[in-house]
């Protein structure tokens, strides 16, 4: 997500507060949101994919290798 539409999140926020949005403000407002919580998700996803942990007997292994696969929804 780039930052115009991070601005253009925070911009809708504050003109909410301040005098109330219009339907289709509203609207863009949900789609920016649900696609910021994705990239969100998606990028603590790829950083616990890429932990790795040491067992109590010495060995290694990859959470990302280990958990990856499942879906988290």
């Amino acid at each position: 997500m780039d930052q115009k539409k991070i601005d253009r999140i925070n911009e809708l926020y504050k003109k909410s507060k301040a005098e109330g949005l219009t339907e289709a403000e509203r609207t863009e407002q949900a789609v920016l949101r649900k696609e910021f919580a994705a990239n969100v998700r998606n990028s603590l996803k790829a950083q616990l994919d890429n932990i790795d942990m040491q067992n109590p007997d010495g060995s290694i292994y990859n959470l990302g290798e280990k958990y990856g696969n499942k879906t988290a929804d």
